[in-house]
């Protein structure tokens, strides 16, 4: 997760200040980079889920990265706008061929006690990257200094990202079964002494999971809802990688101030990575859902109004606090409500309503700045969009499964 989706999502506001510099484009055609990676993520996404449940994950995250290094590779060659969206677009397609779809996938397989904590802990890892990468980024590609330069770092990462792909791919376990385990670290029974079966069973009882087909998801409420929560809810989380930088070039910070920004509601994310998925354990999932998601609303307009490199670190820590609490939770529902049987595929197919909303976000905002010359009216309206997202999760109520019903005796 670090390695595919750093420098590719979290990076994107420190890219795009050192592209405008170099090309003049405008922030509506900034914008359109992320959106092209929606547009991928639309159309793949259901085929990613249907690949990841047929081929495993461990596939999967090595013909991603190796698409993923070969296209930053092509990113650092780009002089036209129109190459520089079609590697976006590659970088896209590796990225979600191997990372998210396959990894929740398979962290959904091995772990369903605590489903949410366990998302919470190995989302931490990516927050971690993003901490270091973001400022190690900004330093290199920062078109004020003669450093590295944008093109030369896309290129060492897409080395990089080709040459680990083997090695990352081999430490992937699809799932628990293959290595004769159950989730959460379980033994079968048969394997266990009666003793220690007896006191696994009475300390540690596994909830009966409810395994819903890809289509049975379909028809229920709860799958449409949690995914357009998740699409409006991620909206601002788009417009934020693609504009902050931006954002606070306009308003005379430097572009170093802008990652150390990005690296603050990182930091505070991946501590409430763990927040999040211990409330998610404790209370009804959906409403720490739309408890997180109200917390990173409050965040974003603090942005909005912020005048002081001060307030910008507010914004951070409520931001951060909102976006990482909502994270394992989005992903821990859909495994709690769908099950993991069909998981992958369910995910996937939950990515096309979402990526049609994150289509609209960052080229939206970045016209809105282009024809008022302010950021405030297009951060507001994210606003509204996450308290919809909000209001989604609310009501997204766990799905029962429909059994058929008993034939009637014949007498």
């Amino acid at each position: 997760m670090v390695v595919s989706t750093v420098p590719l999502f979290h990076a994107m506001s420190v890219w795009a200040v050192a592209l405008e510099r170099e090309f003049g484009w405008n922030r509506t055609q900034l914008g359109f980079a992320l959106t092209f990676t929606r547009v991928e993520g639309g159309f793949m996404g259901p085929l990613e889920g249907y690949l990841t449940d047929k081929v495993g994950t461990r596939w999967m995250v090595f013909v991603g990265l190796l698409i993923l290094g070969s296209a930053f590779i092509f990113f650092g060659q780009v002089h036209t706008l129109w190459t520089f969206y079609l590697a976006y677009v590659l970088m896209a397609l590796g990225q979600g061929l191997g990372s998210w779809i396959p990894i929740m996938t398979m962290l959904n397989r091995w772990f369903h006690r605590r489903r949410a904590m366990a998302l919470g802990w190995s989302n931490m890892g990516s927050r971690l990257g993003a901490l270091i990468l973001v400022p190690a980024i900004a330093w290199a590609i920062d078109p004020d200094f003669d450093r590295l330069g944008w093109r030369m770092t896309a290129t060492i990462i897409g080395v990089f990202t080709v040459a680990v792909a083997w090695p990352i791919s081999r430490l992937i376990r699809n799932r628990p079964e293959d290595y004769g385990l159950l989730p959460d670290g379980d033994k079968p029974a048969a394997d266990v002494p009666a003793v220690s079966a007896g006191r696994r069973a009475a300390s540690a009882p596994r909830p009966p999971e409810v395994d819903f087909t890809a289509s049975e998801a379909l028809r229920t409420p709860a799958f449409w809802l949690i995914a357009f929560g998740h699409g409006f809810t991620s909206m601002v989380i788009l417009a934020i990688m693609a504009h902050l930088g931006l954002l606070m070039v306009d308003k005379g910070y430097q572009l170093q101030d802008a990652a150390f920004v990005v690296s603050v509601y990182t930091a505070v994310a991946m501590g409430f990575q763990l927040v999040g998925g211990y409330v998610g354990g404790r209370i009804p999932i959906r409403l720490a859902l739309a408890f997180f998601t109200t917390l990173q609303a409050m965040g974003v307009v603090v942005l909005v109004f912020a005048d002081a490199l001060s307030t910008f670190y507010l914004f951070a820590v409520l931001f951060g606090a909102g976006f990482g609490g909502r994270n394992p939770l989005s992903v821990a529902i859909r495994g709690d409500y769908f099950g993991s049987a069909s998981f992958g595929k369910i995910l996937g197919l939950s990515t096309v309503p979402m990526n049609v909303l994150l289509l609209i976000a960052a080229p939206l905002v970045g016209w809105m700045r282009d024809v008022q010359g302010t950021y405030t009216d297009a951060f507001l309206i994210m606003v509204m969009t996450n308290l919809a997202g909000a209001v989604c999760f609310i009501l997204a109520k766990r799905p029962v499964k429909r059994t058929a019903p008993l034939p009637t005796p014949v007498y």
